[in-house]
């Protein structure tokens, strides 16, 4: 008991939450269920930057994003006494919008779509604007290209290393590119032969899809970010929106697991791969909680609003294993095998 109460008492919201609980589903088959990933990187970028001198007070940081790193970012600048002003899109829900505005953020919707890169060059291009407005008195995170963002996962796969080994096959959902790469990479330093397996899902440009609206949030872009490397991946698993949240209903209703519907979306895969490969350890990462969702994901009336209802039958298994170019929904398979984008795209051309 004495050493269990070592680990309960925490100096505040941000080190109580960074990393996740692992929770064992099956004979080979763990989760890792983070309150919300992100604050681990935001954390750790806000962190670096006060440490080098990059970010003192007086100065605010200003961030583009849609999802849980503004929500990260709110937290840490709360903690830590900085501005924060984030440059989002329609697509953020009422509930992250409300609570980073309590934790003292400011937050601008960007309502034209670019052309090109869609939203996310929008948002960027409104982000860039204020930053010559503000000068030297602000700080970019800059999620998408800093390499503090993987950095900071080193500390998740000393968990991992530290309770499972670090041989073991690694799911997880690709946006950033820092949750999987990051934590191959620290965990590969001990055991070369660990696995890594990214999810995408359609209409996201990361694997070679076309870009296109995406149902499925969280993960996929409209850019490639630089801290995705794509030499990293053994496999690339691509998983439309109506079965990730399938998926996510079943891991809810299987294992008590209430998450979001990219941690749906590497569920399916990572069950799937610990059945085909019993001899492997499979970790599965679970990006977020289910709150955000409840209204959306797990109701029965939005998933039939958004023809989402009768389409997700949950599967045993890909459908496919096409070149991630021409894959089509539901569920596609490609065994990438460490290789560039730029090999794996030029793959097609040769067959053309």
């Amino acid at each position: 008991m004495d050493a269990a109460r070592k680990h309960l008492l925490f100096s505040g919201y941000s080190d109580a939450y960074a990393l996740p609980r692992i929770i064992r589903c099956g004979t080979n088959l763990y989760l890792a269920q983070f309150a919300f990933m992100k604050l681990l990187p935001a954390k750790y970028i806000i962190e670096k930057a006060v440490t080098r001198g990059t970010l003192t007070h007086g100065m605010k940081v200003l961030e583009t994003s849609s999802g849980t790193f503004a929500l990260g970012l709110a937290v840490i600048c709360r903690e830590r006494g900085f501005q924060l002003e984030i440059f989002t899109d329609p697509v953020m829900d009422k509930g992250l919008e409300n609570r980073l505005s309590s934790l003292g953020a400011e937050v601008v919707i960007v309502t034209e779509k670019a052309q090109d890169g869609g939203y996310q060059r929008s948002r960027l291009d409104a982000l860039h604007a204020k930053m010559r407005q503000l000068g030297h008195s602000c700080f970019w995170p800059r999620q998408y290209e800093t390499p503090d963002n993987p950095a900071a996962y080193k500390l998740f796969a000393d968990q991992l290393s530290g309770m499972l080994d670090a041989d073991i096959t690694l799911v997880g959902s690709v946006g950033s590119g820092g949750s999987t790469c990051g934590t191959i990479e620290r965990l590969r330093q001990k055991a070369p032969e660990a696995r890594l397996i990214g999810v995408d899902t359609f209409n996201s440009v990361i694997f070679g899809q076309p870009d296109g609206d995406r149902k499925l949030r969280g993960l996929g872009n409209s850019l490639v970010p630089k801290n995705v490397k794509h030499e990293l991946y053994d496999d690339v698993h691509l998983i439309s929106a109506p079965l990730a949240f399938a998926a996510t209903h079943t891991l809810h209703e299987r294992h008590a697991v209430f998450a979001g519907p990219t941690s749906g979306a590497s569920y399916i895969v990572g069950r799937w791969h610990a059945r085909q490969y019993p001899g492997e350890t499979v970790v599965v990462i679970c990006a977020d909680e289910g709150h955000r969702y409840a209204e959306a994901v797990y109701d029965h009336e939005w998933l039939k609003q958004n023809g989402c209802l009768h389409e997700g039958a949950l599967l045993d298994a890909p459908s496919s294993e096409e070149h991630p170019s021409t894959a089509l929904p539901p569920w596609n398979r490609y065994r990438w095998n460490r290789k560039s984008r730029e090999a794996v795209l030029s793959l097609l051309e040769d067959d053309s």
